[in-house]
């Protein structure tokens, strides 16, 4: 493995336990990969040099497990993350394996769910922040339906609404300052699922009682299963103050969520995510939300996290080429070049400005023939990626 591509803490990769510890089930199959304690999830995380691990509250400690065995669970998940050095950045609750959340958590039309719901949510936060989780993820994921019939999508909204305050006041009650990201997703596992996009969550974020406290966490392949642009979505979220995580993997347009390697499908795609990343300086965790192919053993776990890891530092490396190299820049310029002619209409509304410019002329015609030169920018893209320049 080249060095300069060898992850460091600075980069701030993460893992959730889920991930590495996926052990090859899908609808149609049985497991292929023996599960994994967390303790031992925690050491391979650090051997293939993570920063750190994430995990919901179940795949720490199991939904009917005593309070003697949670204790013991947690007390050795801490020695592990002192014997390496791992953090944890990010936690989250699962509203959505267990039988009890098949209409939904917070949206569900049982009042006893919710209620359920809810205090399942503010143990898990207390675990999170007692392993030292700063960001902490909800991903609806039964938060929906299968037919209009079910709910009155209004009436979901609220409670989604509802629960959100809830739970913001009671991590400020407790003096937690923790950050709250939504994750957006448009179906599966539900038909449709409510606050499907990045843009649906940040809609939705200024209607709560404290929208400082909370913003997104937008993944991928959930964008990606919509034919959206994840860039777009990302700088929209990040033009917003919104970007609170991260979740990096990869999908093919149109498929189920199929949590591949990062930079494993849409390479130009990944590239321009990193590059934008990079350039606007996020700092936060940047986290794997994907899993090995069914077909590896745990030899190939560690090649896939790994994989991830070292395609973002291959990218971020591309990303500091694109931008230094002369014959792209000048093509940027060019593209963006600026006579000054327009100067004294920028900025803010004046009614002289206005007046100004509906009186000036614009010679339409030149503007329609002017060529943009976006050929031959991709291209080098292209060579760029391919290393070739």
């Amino acid at each position: 493995m080249t060095p300069s591509f060898q992850p460091q803490p600075e980069h701030r990769f993460t893992f959730g336990l889920w991930t590495v510890g996926n052990i090859g089930r899908d609808p149609f199959g049985e497991p292929t990969r023996k599960p994994l304690s967390s303790v031992e999830i925690v050491h391979l995380l650090a051997d293939v040099g993570a920063y750190g691990v994430n995990f919901h509250d179940n795949d720490l400690v199991p939904i009917d497990a005593t309070p003697a065995e949670r204790a013991s669970i947690v007390t050795k998940f801490k020695q592990a993350l002192a014997d390496t050095g791992l953090v944890v950045p990010m936690a989250t609750t699962n509203l959505f394996t267990d039988p009890a959340f098949k209409d939904g958590a917070f949206t569900s039309n049982d009042p006893k769910v919710r209620a359920y719901a809810l205090q399942k949510t503010m143990q898990a936060i207390d675990l999170g922040v007692e392993l030292g989780a700063q960001i902490y993820v909800f991903w609806g994921g039964r938060e929906g339906v299968e037919t209009d019939a079910a709910k009155n999508p209004l009436a979901a909204m609220q409670r989604n609404r509802e629960a959100m305050n809830f739970l913001c006041d009671y991590a400020l009650d407790q003096g937690y300052g923790l950050k709250f990201a939504l994750e957006p997703k448009p179906n599966e596992p539900r038909g449709d699922m409510y606050n499907a996009t990045i843009g649906h969550m940040l809609a939705f974020i200024e209607t709560l009682d404290h929208p400082e406290m909370v913003g997104v966490n937008p993944e991928v392949a959930h964008e990606h299963m919509a034919g959206l642009n994840f860039l777009h979505g990302v700088a929209q979220a990040w033009d917003a103050g919104k970007l609170f995580h991260i979740d990096l993997n990869d999908q093919a347009f149109g498929r189920y969520d199929q949590d591949f390697r990062f930079g494993a499908v849409n390479l130009k795609s990944a590239f321009f995510l990193v590059k934008f990343l990079e350039d606007v300086g996020y700092s936060g965790s940047r986290h794997f939300d994907a899993h090995a192919y069914r077909s590896e053993d745990l030899a190939g776990v560690k090649d896939f996290a790994r994989g991830c890891m070292r395609t973002y530092l291959i990218l971020k490396e591309k990303a500091a080429q694109w931008n230094a190299d002369s014959e792209i820049q000048s093509l940027v310029a060019e593209i963006n070049g600026d006579d000054g002619s327009t100067d004294a209409f920028k900025g803010a509304y004046s009614p002289s400005k206005a007046a100004a410019l509906k009186a000036a002329s614009f010679d339409r015609q030149a503007l329609g023939a002017r060529g943009l030169p976006y050929e031959r920018l991709d291209q080098l893209t292209v060579e760029v990626l391919l290393g070739v320049r």
